[in-house]
Order: structure tokens, then sequence, then C-alpha cells
């Protein structure tokens, strides 16, 4: 059993950020206009950086906070495909070789990327990648792992997005995160306890892929039977030991909505307001329409749009 973590302090968030400024956009806060919504909502668009997801943030700072000597082999994580990008970026812009362990099931669109970045994509099932996610290694990969989720440093560059929230929508009444493992919304909720203590925090996940969900009802760490979706960046088979206290105590709870809800919200982004996000990147908005978050001002990140083309056609066309 793996110790818990410990939430990145305010400091650390703020010097991730000084860290991270010269590669990663400052994502714009814009006003969604729904005559019938819920509540008066905003869009945090991470789907704007040069790969498309969040995950450049924290890939970068915990890359950047490594010492020489463990940074010699290069570089591998464990994703399904926007912290893979994340990584293989910045492995590119610092000249070091990049691995990638992915799931079977993860999409062409991200695989492409990977790849284009100059990452080598090791493809395993699903079960055998889940093992990399809760063990921290993959047997007899060379290089430094980055975890996707159980990493400060990864935590701390998350977190930043969450001080530009704080600067831009001051008050904000709840900021709705898609919850993967947990490392951006607790990163994101880490800024605001210490910015905005009045901001609720919840994670937003997809009815097939709710393990937060489940073990906040049950009061500890819960599996489940995890369905693959088009939502296939978040969501898992349960939440990871070292994460669960951080979510618990960090987070309000945890919005469940259905597939349809997020393809709705997929199709409502691009429809209306001209937003390309994929499943996981719409879960915050679909949480947001279906009145669970209440009324106020609620902020919905969304956290990546790298949706396979025939796919987004498909939602589209309902």
């Amino acid at each position: 059993m793996r110790p818990p973590l410990e939430a990145p302090s305010l400091d650390e968030i703020r010097q991730a950020r000084r860290c991270i400024a010269d590669w990663i956009l400052r994502t714009p806060l814009v006003r969604l206009h729904l005559q019938d919504a819920p509540a008066e909502i905003y869009l945090k668009l991470e789907n704007l950086q040069p790969i498309g997801s969040f995950k450049l943030r924290g890939a970068g700072n915990a890359m950047a906070a490594a010492a020489p000597h463990q940074l010699e082999e290069g570089v591998y994580t464990a994703s399904a495909g926007n912290m893979a990008q994340g990584v293989a970026w910045n492995a590119r812009r610092m000249g070091l070789p990049c691995s990638v362990v992915v799931p079977d099931h993860a999409p062409r669109t991200k695989l492409q990327a990977i790849r284009r970045l100059g990452g080598k994509i090791l493809s395993v099932p699903f079960e055998e990648w889940w093992d990399v996610i809760l063990n921290h290694r993959y047997p007899g990969q060379r290089g430094l792992f980055i975890h996707p989720v159980s990493n400060r440093h990864v935590m701390a560059g998350n977190g930043t997005i969450g001080l530009e929230i704080a600067e831009d929508l001051q008050g904000a009444d709840a900021v709705l995160i898609p919850f993967g493992g947990g490392g951006l919304s607790c990163g994101i909720a880490s800024a605001l306890k210490a910015h905005s203590p009045g901001t609720r925090v919840y994670a937003c996940e997809v009815e097939t892929a709710a393990p937060l969900a489940a073990s906040l009802q049950a009061g500890s760490p819960q599996s489940i039977d995890y369905q693959p979706s088009f939502v296939d960046g978040a969501g898992g088979k349960s939440v990871l030991e070292e994460m669960w206290p951080l979510a618990r105590d960090l987070l309000q709870g945890s919005l469940v909505v259905s597939l349809q809800e997020t393809a709705a919200a997929v199709r409502l982004l691009a429809e209306r307001h001209r937003v390309i996000a994929e499943g996981a990147g719409a879960l915050s908005l679909a949480a947001a329409l279906s009145g669970q978050a209440g009324q106020g001002r609620i902020v919905c990140i969304i956290s990546g749009g790298n949706i396979d083309s025939e796919r987004l056609c498909s939602i589209l066309a309902g």
C-alpha cells in the first residue's frame, strides 16, 4: 500500500507557474451564453493548449523538477493519450527520449499525436496498463516514470489552472472538473483552497466509469465495473489509494452524468460555441447543465479537445 500524498502547497503551485510560464498558454475563461442554463456558466478552455489538453502543465512541471541524473535515460508514462502527449511534448522540448504505455482502447487521434511528438508507443491490454498506474512502473522499461496522477509536481502544475481562475473570476461559486485519477481536481482545489476558500470544487464522472462517486458513498476506495466508452480520458477501475485522502478532503463531491448527457455537451460546445471538446473534456459542462452543481457562477474545466474526427462526426449527427 502506498502512503497518501500531500497536497501541493500554494508556494509550490506558484513556483510551478513560474516554471512552466514560457511554454504553456494561459487559457481564456469565457462565458457560456445559454438562455435556459441553470447557472451562470464559464468555460476554462484547456483544450486550447498546444497539445489540446491541460496535461502540458503537470508533465512539464514534473520533468523540470527532476534532477539531471534522473533524466539520463529519458522518460516514460502510462496514459490513454493526453498525459502521453504532455510528456512527449516536453521530452521533445528537452531533447529526451520518451516512451508511453497505452491501453489497447486508446483512440487513434491521440496515438497519432504521440507518434507525431516523437513518443514510442507500447500498447498493452487494459489490465496490464492499469497495473502500471497502480505500481508506478513498467517492468523492463528504462527512464524516469512520470505518473499521470500521483505526483506532487504534476498536481502543482495542474494547480496553476486554479490560480488563473481565482484571478479571472473572483468568488466563483463552484468549479467543475473532469475526474480521471484526481491529479487535476486535487491540484486545482489546492490552489482554490488558499485563494478562494468559499468556492466549491466538484469532480465530474461518467456513469460507466465513476469510482470516486462509489468511493465517497462507501467512505473508502472502491473498485467498479469499468466500461470503456468515448469518454476515454476520465474514469478508471478504482480510486488510487494514495489519492483517496486528497480527493475525499478537497472535493465537495462527484457529479455523475450519463453518456447521453456528455455527448449532448460535446455537441452543444461544437455547434453553438465552436469549441471542440473530447468526451472527458465535456463532462464538466454536462454536469453543470444537469443542475447538480446548483446556481450561481460555475466554472467548467474543458480539460481537452483530442477527439477522433469520426467520433465527433457521429456525436454531431446525434
